[in-house]
């Protein structure tokens, strides 16, 4: 019966997966995410994390569609963002046991500083955990300084992320046997538990070091950075006719968004880091052109946000989730 419900969620969208993807990519259409930690902590790089599993249930019971988290191992002070602080496996754990629907997303895990049979097991344990409620997102680094802590070459983590990936897809087999450079299971063991409906979306970050032709090929998807609407429309039509030209299904576009939201609706956008200071209807506006290109999902970041936290998540649910319901 679960499968069947998985199966039947993405007969007019994209090609279905899980619980979590279904729900929240539709082609055409743009749904609302938002960035962990729900918090302003635009002065420090360390958020406080208060209220932070009550901000995700409320984030929940208002309708928006996920939240997101990072991989972020060490408090890099050129990076300047040390995330929500905890391991995001661990996280993912509390946040399945203490929500119900929302999906749970990592924008994301970077491969090349975890071994691939640690990823595939811990996902895979979230994703069954929380009713199949997990999108992972995957990387391969961008923070130089993390390498070195780790004794890993930065300069070959593309080549490590593609290993790592191809090694995690076949976690996903029955008693997988192959070789690559993390390793060489055999056909007597097998990796436990399965995905809930025998795979997990992969979504590719960025470049990730590789062929955009590869990532086209690979990914369920594709994550990428905020960019003015003309330029970002180029990008995923590029992107896209990638897609078609390898001979794969139609997959979904995300991006994130920051945004300070302040009283006055009518406030005309300025900009902030990888976002905008404005009004609701600007945003609304921005959001749906956004949508128009090809944008599937919009992960909201809040850490310039100046206004109530709790005051903001109801103004974006009562004013644009109407417009943005996926």
């Amino acid at each position: 019966m679960l499968q069947q419900a998985i199966n039947s969620v993405g007969i007019e969208g994209f090609q279905p997966i899980n619980r979590a993807y279904n729900n929240t990519f539709h082609p055409d259409k743009l749904s609302l995410g938002l960035v962990v930690p729900l918090e302003n902590y635009s002065t420090s790089a360390v958020p406080d994390m208060n209220h932070h599993v009550e901000r995700v249930q409320l984030a929940e019971e208002l309708g928006f569609s996920s939240v997101w988290l990072r991989d972020v191992p060490f408090n890099v002070p050129t990076f300047g963002d040390a995330g929500q602080m905890f391991d995001p496996f661990v996280y993912l754990g509390v946040l399945a046991a203490q929500t119900e629907r929302i999906a749970l997303g990592v924008a994301s895990i970077v491969l090349p500083l975890r071994h691939p049979a640690h990823v595939a097991k811990a996902a895979a344990s979230v994703d069954v955990l929380s009713g199949g409620r997990l999108i992972l997102g995957v990387a391969s680094g961008d923070r130089p300084e993390e390498y070195p802590a780790l004794k890993i070459s930065f300069d070959d983590r593309g080549e490590r992320f593609r290993e790592s990936f191809e090694y995690i897809q076949h976690m996903w087999e029955d008693a997988p046997s192959f070789k690559n450079a993390y390793g060489s299971p055999y056909g007597g063991m097998d990796m436990l538990p399965k995905p809930t409906s025998g795979k997990m979306p992969l979504l590719i970050t960025g470049g990730s070091q590789q062929d955009p032709d590869w990532i086209a090929r690979n990914g369920e998807g594709w994550i990428t950075y905020p960019r003015g609407i003309s330029v970002q429309e180029q990008i995923i039509n590029d992107w896209r006719a990638r897609i078609e030209a390898a001979g794969e299904p139609d997959k979904p576009a995300v991006q994130s968004l920051y945004i300070d939201l302040v009283d006055d609706p009518e406030a005309k956008p300025q900009p902030i880091h990888l976002g905008f200071r404005l009004g609701v209807n600007h945003l609304r506006s921005y959001l749906k052109s956004l949508e128009e290109i090809g944008v599937n999902h919009v992960a909201l970041n809040l850490r310039f946000n100046q206004a109530d936290v709790e005051t903001t998540l109801k103004r974006l649910a009562d004013e644009l989730l109407p417009d943005f319901s996926g």
